[in-house]
């Protein structure tokens, strides 16, 4: 690619991250063009459309967003880990409805945002299997629980901007075995 070229490229992979934060992932792609300075027809060429451009923009934020949720693990029980996880999925879900929205859209052609979610459901199920085998994760709990405890937290976050919290809380007091 030419350097004007990946010029445009990064001017458009910015400016998509500003429009998707700012008007959501539905954002008009024209407001993008018109604030990398490129017209539309360039998003298009160089990313095929809104999926690729939303994959582009918001994939390695949707990467430091997991990784800042790694980095706040905490606990001395495997359980005190898996739980602080899954809140601070929740954490960084809540801090960014834009990626959270793209993360879990499912977006089949976007393979970096699929990629940063099936890093952050191995993360869970691996804390989850820890867990269950310190006996303070319900035997029960499955690997496809924590996509639907993603999937279920960002549908609390649209219906309140805290309630997910008090959701969050419940889901994982059921989870928990106090035996």
């Amino acid at each position: 690619m030419r350097a004007d070229a990946r010029r445009n490229v990064e001017r458009i992979r910015a400016a998509a991250a500003e429009v998707f934060a700012e008007h959501g992932l539905e954002a008009s792609l024209e407001e993008v063009a018109r604030r990398a300075g490129v017209s539309p027809g360039t998003i298009y060429h160089r990313f095929g459309g809104r999926e690729g451009l939303i994959d582009a923009a918001v994939a390695d934020l949707a990467a430091e967003n997991l990784e800042r949720a790694l980095a706040t693990v905490h606990g001395s029980t495997a359980w005190e880990r898996f739980a602080s996880y899954i809140v601070a999925i929740g954490e960084v879900q809540a801090a960014t409805p834009h990626v959270n929205a793209a993360v879990v859209a499912r977006f089949p052609e976007a393979t970096e945002l699929r990629a940063v979610h099936e890093r952050a459901v191995a993360t869970g199920v691996e804390l989850m299997r820890a867990a269950q085998a310190e006996g303070s994760l319900r035997p029960d709990a499955e690997p496809e629980d924590i996509a639907n405890l993603i999937w279920l937290n960002a549908q609390a976050l649209r219906l309140d901007g805290q309630w997910w919290r008090r959701a969050l809380g419940y889901v994982l007091d059921g989870l928990h075995s106090h035996s």
